[in-house]
């Protein structure tokens, strides 16, 4: 397994109930980490670990040599300007390159998101460059997207469909049977490797797409006086409605999978206008927001706290938060913005956002709800409005503290 994120680890966990598993991340520290127990993605509990007694975690990539399987699960993000940034993947590439017993014909699976053609045109050769190796007769391909929902505790690895693919019929049959092990909902064949990374890229585009028709229909409904709440819980009652619902898109996957797509269409010589027009609504949005928010306090800059900084509810993952953004946004209006979270990791937020995180104490002009983790969805309302300045804002992004009572000298904004 290489790469023990989000991804890598519980697939590795699952898989090592039947195989020897060998679990290498370049993160020393996060090996050390796991040995001791402790996922600090909060995905695999001390106890799932502990008993994973054929799972063998290093960061040497000796140990990782002459392995008959290999699965990549590193990141795949974008660049500055959205383009794909393969440098994870095919240095991931490389370095298996260099691991392969040619003698034992391994397969290598790509489960990180690609655009379509991306396993064979790209992985592939960077396997044979690096190892002198030839593709089909020292190792072969194949490709299982990653479906990895974090804080998902219902549609975990072991209970998802898991889609394979193979560059022949031999290779998509070991993978089935593999695979098979890793989960109980069992393994869907592709007919191709590139329908299988087209798959996955569509996924999440298709969730991308619908949320960005939910924020601009907040927009809409905002400037006509409609909260986009109570407008949801209307059209939620017709059988067929989809409950998706508006608010920042971050993270991994939603935020960043599109741009695959994308990539690919515009190499074939199409516009791809409403993948990139969704991903342009969800990317504006905290600056829509942030600007809304000024608006709102006469355009008069105040101290600002944000709750939440993760991509979504309880989970630790700071990965492409666009509550980052929301933050930058509003500091440039010249706000004094603090930000707390419960889940998140202090270094990893300096070192990611520019962030020092805060307890939840003081007042401050503008309370924002951005992140609807259990802890601020528990507040007692007299809690929350003791965090905001006689002639202050709370502003609910999500519809934290919908129903709840703060009296009526509380300024509120919502969605």
């Amino acid at each position: 397994m290489i790469g023990l994120g989000y991804v890598g680890l519980p697939l590795a966990v699952a898989l090592a109930r039947k195989f020897d598993v060998v679990g290498f991340d370049i993160d020393q520290g996060r090996v050390e980490e796991l040995k001791t127990g402790h996922d600090r993605t909060g995905e695999i509990d001390r106890d799932r670990l502990v008993a994973a007694s054929r799972l063998e975690l290093t960061a040497d990539a000796e140990a990782a040599k002459g392995c008959d399987l290999y699965l990549i699960t590193v990141p795949t993000p974008v660049d500055a300007r959205n383009r794909p940034d393969l440098k994870p993947l095919l240095g991931a590439a490389r370095a298996v390159g260099a691991m392969i017993d040619p003698a034992k014909r391994p397969t290598v699976v790509v489960e990180s998101t690609v655009y379509p053609g991306c396993t064979e045109d790209e992985v592939g050769p960077a396997i044979e460059a690096a190892g002198g190796l030839v593709r089909g007769r020292d190792f072969r391909l194949g490709y299982s997207p990653e479906r990895i929902n974090p804080g998902d505790k219902v549609h975990t690895v072991d209970k998802i469909v898991k889609v394979i693919a193979g560059e022949d019929d031999e290779v998509t049959a070991q993978l089935a049977e593999v695979y098979g092990v890793a989960t109980e909902a069992g393994t869907y064949a592709a007919a191709s490797i590139r329908a299988a990374e087209a798959a996955k890229a569509i996924e999440n585009a298709q969730r991308d797409i619908n949320i960005a028709f939910m924020n601009e229909v907040a927009q809409i409904v905002g400037k006509l006086g409609i909260s986009i709440w109570d407008v949801l819980d209307a059209a939620g009652t017709k059988w067929n409605f989809l409950n998706f619902q508006p608010g920042l898109v971050g993270g991994h996957c939603i935020g960043v999978d599109p741009y695959y797509l994308a990539h690919a269409a515009e190499a074939v010589g199409h516009e791809p206008r409403v993948v990139l027009a969704g991903r342009g609504i969800n990317d504006a949005m905290s600056g829509w927001i942030a600007d809304r928010l000024h608006e709102r306090r006469g355009g008069k800059a105040g101290r600002v706290l944000v709750l939440g900084l993760t991509f979504k509810e309880d989970v630790p993952d700071l990965r492409n938060s666009k509550v980052g953004d929301l933050a930058r946004r509003l500091s440039w209006l010249g706000h004094e913005v603090s930000v707390a979270d419960p889940l998140a990791d202090a270094t990893e937020a300096k070192h990611e956002y520019g962030l020092d995180l805060v307890p939840l104490e003081g007042q401050y002009d503008l309370v924002i709800g951005a992140v609807p983790h259990e802890a601020y969805r528990a507040m007692a309302p007299a809690a929350v409005a003791a965090l905001v300045s006689p002639g202050g804002t709370l502003a609910d992004l999500k519809g934290l503290w919908r129903g709840q009572d703060f009296g009526p000298s509380l300024d509120r904004w919502s969605l």
